[in-house]
C-alpha cells in the first residue's frame, strides 16, 4: 500500500512540473526558470 502511496505521490509532481512547463511555453515565456520573466539579456538575444 505505501508503495501505491508512492507512486501516487510522484506521478502529481511530475505532471504538476510538465503542466507549469506547457502552460508556461504556451504564453511565451522562454526561460521557464528565470525570476527575471524573460527580461534577461539571455532571452532578449534569442529573440
Amino acid at each position: 500500500m505505501a508503495d501505491v502511496i508512492a507512486v501516487a505521490a510522484i506521478v502529481v509532481v511530475v505532471g504538476a512540473a510538465l503542466w507549469y512547463i506547457i502552460k508556461s511555453k504556451k504564453n511565451g515565456v522562454k526561460c521557464i526558470g528565470c525570476p527575471h520573466a524573460g527580461k534577461c539579456s539571455k532571452c532578449i538575444s534569442e529573440d
